[in-house]
Protein backbone atom coordinates (compact mmCIF):
# COMPACT_ATOMS: atom_id res chain seq x y z
CA UNK A 1 0.00 0.00 0.00
CA UNK A 2 2.56 2.42 1.23
CA UNK A 3 4.84 1.46 -2.06
CA UNK A 4 1.92 2.63 -4.76
CA UNK A 5 1.40 5.89 -2.49
CA UNK A 6 5.40 6.41 -3.19
CA UNK A 7 4.52 5.68 -6.24
CA UNK A 8 1.73 8.25 -7.02
CA UNK A 9 3.07 11.73 -8.46
CA UNK A 10 2.24 15.03 -7.14
CA UNK A 11 -0.30 15.54 -9.83
CA UNK A 12 -2.04 12.15 -9.03
CA UNK A 13 -1.80 12.59 -5.39
CA UNK A 14 -3.84 16.29 -5.94
CA UNK A 15 -6.09 15.03 -8.31
CA UNK A 16 -7.23 12.69 -5.70
CA UNK A 17 -7.45 14.91 -3.12
CA UNK A 18 -9.94 16.92 -5.19
CA UNK A 19 -12.08 13.86 -6.19
CA UNK A 20 -11.91 12.84 -1.86
CA UNK A 21 -13.09 16.97 -1.55
CA UNK A 22 -15.56 15.84 -4.08
CA UNK A 23 -16.61 12.84 -2.63
CA UNK A 24 -17.06 14.34 1.00
CA UNK A 25 -18.99 16.89 -0.35
CA UNK A 26 -21.41 15.26 -2.41
CA UNK A 27 -22.46 12.86 1.00
CA UNK A 28 -22.39 16.16 3.09
CA UNK A 29 -24.87 17.08 0.21
CA UNK A 30 -27.24 13.87 0.66
CA UNK A 31 -26.75 13.09 4.51
CA UNK A 32 -26.76 16.57 6.21
CA UNK A 33 -29.80 16.73 8.87
CA UNK A 34 -29.95 20.47 7.73
CA UNK A 35 -30.46 21.83 4.52
CA UNK A 36 -28.52 24.83 4.83
CA UNK A 37 -25.51 22.85 5.69
CA UNK A 38 -26.37 20.90 2.55
CA UNK A 39 -25.82 24.00 0.32
CA UNK A 40 -22.74 24.73 2.10
CA UNK A 41 -21.66 21.29 1.01
CA UNK A 42 -22.87 21.62 -2.33
CA UNK A 43 -20.33 24.69 -2.57
CA UNK A 44 -17.33 22.12 -2.21
CA UNK A 45 -18.95 19.79 -4.64
CA UNK A 46 -19.13 22.19 -6.94
CA UNK A 47 -15.56 23.84 -6.16
CA UNK A 48 -13.83 20.68 -6.29
CA UNK A 49 -15.40 19.77 -9.43
CA UNK A 50 -13.89 23.21 -11.14
CA UNK A 51 -10.69 22.49 -9.52
CA UNK A 52 -10.96 18.94 -11.37
CA UNK A 53 -11.76 20.89 -14.67
CA UNK A 54 -8.80 23.09 -14.69
CA UNK A 55 -6.48 20.30 -13.28
CA UNK A 56 -7.42 18.29 -16.55
CA UNK A 57 -6.82 20.83 -18.77
CA UNK A 58 -10.67 22.57 -19.08
CA UNK A 59 -9.33 26.18 -17.72
CA UNK A 60 -12.85 27.04 -19.70
CA UNK A 61 -15.40 24.99 -18.45
CA UNK A 62 -13.79 24.98 -14.79
CA UNK A 63 -14.48 29.02 -14.72
CA UNK A 64 -17.51 28.65 -16.58
CA UNK A 65 -18.35 26.36 -13.51
CA UNK A 66 -16.88 28.72 -11.07
CA UNK A 67 -19.00 31.49 -12.49
CA UNK A 68 -22.18 30.05 -13.07
CA UNK A 69 -22.80 27.17 -10.47
CA UNK A 70 -20.92 28.68 -7.53
CA UNK A 71 -21.24 32.13 -8.21
CA UNK A 72 -24.66 32.49 -9.30
CA UNK A 73 -26.86 29.04 -9.20
CA UNK A 74 -25.13 27.88 -5.57
CA UNK A 75 -25.72 31.97 -3.90
CA UNK A 76 -29.23 32.12 -5.47
CA UNK A 77 -30.05 28.51 -3.48
CA UNK A 78 -28.39 30.25 -0.50
CA UNK A 79 -30.86 33.05 -0.76
CA UNK A 80 -33.90 30.95 -1.30
CA UNK A 81 -32.80 28.82 1.59
CA UNK A 82 -32.16 31.35 4.02
CA UNK A 83 -34.98 33.66 3.43
CA UNK A 84 -37.72 30.41 3.43
CA UNK A 85 -36.32 28.49 5.94
CA UNK A 86 -39.26 30.18 9.02
CA UNK A 87 -41.68 31.12 6.17
CA UNK A 88 -45.07 29.47 7.83
CA UNK A 89 -42.79 28.47 11.07
CA UNK A 90 -41.84 25.53 9.60
CA UNK A 91 -38.54 23.94 9.87
CA UNK A 92 -37.07 23.13 6.66
CA UNK A 93 -35.19 19.73 7.01
CA UNK A 94 -33.25 17.57 4.82
CA UNK A 95 -34.09 14.32 6.69
CA UNK A 96 -32.66 11.21 4.55
CA UNK A 97 -35.26 9.26 3.77
CA UNK A 98 -35.07 5.93 2.63
CA UNK A 99 -31.57 5.40 3.73
CA UNK A 100 -31.94 1.71 4.80
CA UNK A 101 -33.17 1.19 1.34
CA UNK A 102 -30.51 3.37 -0.47
CA UNK A 103 -27.69 2.70 1.82
CA UNK A 104 -27.10 -0.73 0.46
CA UNK A 105 -28.01 0.43 -3.21
CA UNK A 106 -25.45 3.08 -2.93
CA UNK A 107 -22.57 0.68 -1.91
CA UNK A 108 -23.13 -1.72 -4.48
CA UNK A 109 -23.08 1.33 -6.96
CA UNK A 110 -19.98 2.20 -5.48
CA UNK A 111 -18.47 -1.32 -5.85
CA UNK A 112 -19.46 -1.56 -9.56
CA UNK A 113 -17.96 1.54 -9.97
CA UNK A 114 -14.60 0.94 -7.99
CA UNK A 115 -14.41 -2.28 -9.86
CA UNK A 116 -14.66 -1.09 -13.17
CA UNK A 117 -12.28 2.22 -12.48
CA UNK A 118 -9.59 -0.14 -11.33
CA UNK A 119 -10.25 -3.15 -14.14
CA UNK A 120 -10.20 -0.81 -17.10
CA UNK A 121 -6.88 -0.05 -18.97
CA UNK A 122 -6.92 4.00 -19.08
CA UNK A 123 -5.06 5.96 -21.38
CA UNK A 124 -2.33 7.98 -19.72
CA UNK A 125 -2.51 11.45 -21.18
CA UNK A 126 -0.72 14.80 -19.44
CA UNK A 127 -2.98 17.64 -19.54
CA UNK A 128 -1.75 20.60 -22.07
CA UNK A 129 -1.12 23.85 -20.75
CA UNK A 130 -2.64 25.54 -23.27
CA UNK A 131 -5.97 27.57 -23.23
CA UNK A 132 -9.00 26.18 -24.34
CA UNK A 133 -11.04 29.50 -24.89
CA UNK A 134 -9.07 30.08 -28.16
CA UNK A 135 -10.27 26.92 -29.70
CA UNK A 136 -13.88 27.16 -28.10
CA UNK A 137 -14.15 30.72 -29.48
CA UNK A 138 -12.91 29.02 -33.03
CA UNK A 139 -14.81 25.72 -32.83
CA UNK A 140 -18.13 28.11 -32.10
CA UNK A 141 -17.29 30.33 -35.28
CA UNK A 142 -16.26 27.67 -37.85
CA UNK A 143 -17.77 24.45 -37.78
CA UNK A 144 -20.46 24.55 -34.98
CA UNK A 145 -21.55 28.33 -36.16
CA UNK A 146 -24.84 26.75 -37.29
CA UNK A 147 -25.91 25.35 -34.45
CA UNK A 148 -24.92 27.62 -32.19
CA UNK A 149 -26.91 30.51 -33.96
CA UNK A 150 -30.25 28.18 -33.87
CA UNK A 151 -29.52 27.67 -30.14
CA UNK A 152 -29.47 31.21 -30.01
CA UNK A 153 -32.48 31.56 -32.08
CA UNK A 154 -34.63 29.37 -30.28
CA UNK A 155 -33.82 31.16 -26.53
CA UNK A 156 -34.49 34.62 -28.25
CA UNK A 157 -37.95 33.23 -29.05
CA UNK A 158 -38.50 31.71 -25.99
CA UNK A 159 -37.86 35.12 -24.28
CA UNK A 160 -40.15 37.06 -26.48
CA UNK A 161 -42.48 34.10 -26.05
CA UNK A 162 -42.55 34.46 -22.23
CA UNK A 163 -42.80 38.54 -22.31
CA UNK A 164 -45.73 38.29 -24.74
CA UNK A 165 -47.49 36.09 -22.09
CA UNK A 166 -46.62 38.05 -19.35
CA UNK A 167 -47.81 41.15 -21.15
CA UNK A 168 -50.88 39.62 -22.36
CA UNK A 169 -51.96 38.29 -18.82
CA UNK A 170 -51.03 41.99 -17.47
CA UNK A 171 -53.49 43.43 -19.42
CA UNK A 172 -55.97 41.00 -19.04
CA UNK A 173 -55.56 41.90 -15.71
CA UNK A 174 -56.11 45.79 -16.59
CA UNK A 175 -59.44 45.38 -18.56
CA UNK A 176 -61.10 43.14 -16.56
CA UNK A 177 -64.09 45.40 -14.59
CA UNK A 178 -63.62 46.19 -10.95
CA UNK A 179 -67.40 45.01 -9.33
CA UNK A 180 -68.12 47.97 -6.99
CA UNK A 181 -70.52 45.98 -4.34
CA UNK A 182 -72.72 48.94 -2.26
CA UNK A 183 -73.44 47.56 1.29
CA UNK A 184 -77.06 48.68 2.50
CA UNK A 185 -77.38 48.60 6.11
CA UNK A 186 -80.95 46.69 6.91
CA UNK A 187 -82.90 46.66 9.55
CA UNK A 188 -81.23 46.01 13.13
CA UNK A 189 -81.47 42.08 13.81
CA UNK A 190 -84.39 41.08 16.40
CA UNK A 191 -83.09 41.08 19.87
CA UNK A 192 -80.10 43.42 19.04
CA UNK A 193 -79.73 46.85 19.29
CA UNK A 194 -83.63 47.39 20.07
CA UNK A 195 -85.32 49.37 22.02
CA UNK A 196 -87.08 47.89 25.12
Amino acid sequence: MMSMIAALSPGAIFFYLLAGVVVASAAGVALAPNILYSAFALLGTLGGVAGLYMYMGADFIGIAQLLIYVGGILVLILFAVLLTNRIGEMNITNKSAGLLVGGPAAVGVMGMLVKMSLGTPWPLTEPSAAPTTARIGDAFLKEWLMPFEVASLILLMALVGAMVIARRAAKERERRPIVKMEITPGPPAAGRGGSR
